[in-house]
Formats: C-alpha cells, sequence, structure tokens
C-alpha cells in the first residue's frame, strides 16, 4: 500500500514524479509548484481547485518576471 506521504496514487502517473520534472528543469518554487498542480489535477477529487492553484502561482511566477525585467532596464520599483 503507497504511503500518503511518499507516494500517494497521484503521485505516480507517467513514467516520472513531478518532483524529478521540476528538479531537472531547475524550476523556481512558483514555477515547479505551477507544473505540478497541472500535472496531477486530472486525478485528484476536486481537479478545478488544482488548476485555480496552478493558476495562482502562474500570475506569481509571471508578477516576478515582470518586476525582474523592470529592475534589469533600471525602472523597475521593489513592490
Amino acid at each position: 500500500m503507497a504511503s500518503s506521504v511518499n507516494n500517494p496514487s497521484h503521485y505516480n502517473q507517467g513514467t516520472m514524479e513531478v518532483i524529478e520534472a521540476i528538479e531537472g528543469l531547475k524550476l523556481c518554487f512558483n514555477g515547479g509548484n505551477c507544473l505540478k498542480y497541472i500535472a496531477r489535477y486530472q486525478f485528484k477529487e476536486n481537479p478545478l481547485e488544482d488548476l485555480k492553484k496552478a493558476e495562482w502561482y502562474l500570475q506569481r511566477l509571471i508578477r516576478n518576471e515582470e518586476l525582474r525585467l523592470r529592475k534589469a532596464q533600471g525602472n523597475g520599483v521593489d513592490r
């Protein structure tokens, strides 16, 4: 029987665990969480909730990238 901490059923769909993809791609925290929720949503009890979580992390990733680009251009504001 799979451990609910180390190996819940939604962790083991496909040929690799999502954490392996996240680490292999060297994704940041927000990018990794976005990928995690997208990869697993269809195996969860409430798939729409996981898609909304992915969207939340994607919006943070976009915001952070926009701030990083503005700072690199010399007109960013810390917020």
